[in-house]
């Protein structure tokens, strides 16, 4: 009897990706706008915006757009930061970003602030993403640069680390690795899943 030999994590992923990233496409295209502006006012209500340091992300193609939710959280008081690739193969930086501020141009079609922007070192990071399941996995798009990050925060100090998604975008399961973080919660323009009781308790 042949044993089946078992398909690479590497491919499963990929294949993954492909799939929801056409299911993503098609939603952004019927209800990017309405998704954007529903998800800002469900991070109102979830997470504690006065004095806290929170890391956003400046969307690219169909991804949501959550900028009217860090315009929000900015004026409630948040300090607000967007992410800067520093390297191949090294950690994000997250430098202060307020709406109007000049961007430059990154690698991978990214925008991010000018080296004359103060670095923060955030405690909610706000993640893109291409696929999520209930046990709070994530997909991205396989360089690993939020996985490195998160690892080396959590570390250093307790951070949240909370995907942004639309609802269509959650999987039965994603396959993961070792070296994979697992989200304190998902935000959607519907709902809240929550995997970590620290994060329920930002929006008591």
């Amino acid at each position: 009897m042949t044993v089946p030999k078992a398909v690479p994590v590497d491919q499963l992923k990929a294949a993954l990706r492909r799939e929801v990233m056409a299911r993503r496409r098609a939603v952004h295209t019927a209800r990017g706008n309405e998704a954007s502006f529903a998800l800002a006012v469900r991070l109102w209500k979830e997470i504690k915006a006065n004095g806290n340091k929170i890391a956003g992300y400046w969307p690219l193609g169909d991804e949501v757009d959550c900028r009217p939710a860090l315009t929000a959280l900015k004026t409630a008081g948040a300090e607000v930061a967007l992410p800067v690739v520093a390297g191949q193969g090294q950690v994000l930086l997250f430098r202060s970003w307020s709406p109007g501020d000049a961007l430059e141009s990154g690698p991978f079609g990214t925008a991010h602030p000018t080296t004359r922007a103060a670095i923060v070192a955030p405690f909610v990071l706000l993640l893109p993403l291409i696929a999520f399941d209930a046990r709070g996995h994530r997909l991205g798009y396989g360089a690993g640069y939020y996985d490195r990050t998160i690892a080396a925060l959590r570390r250093d100090r307790g951070i949240l680390a909370v995907g942004i998604a639309y609802d269509e975008q959650q999987v039965d399961a994603v396959p993961s690795d070792v070296h994979d973080q697992r989200m304190d919660a998902v935000i959607t323009d519907q709902r809240t899943l929550c995997f970590n009781e620290a994060f329920r308790s930002q929006g008591s």
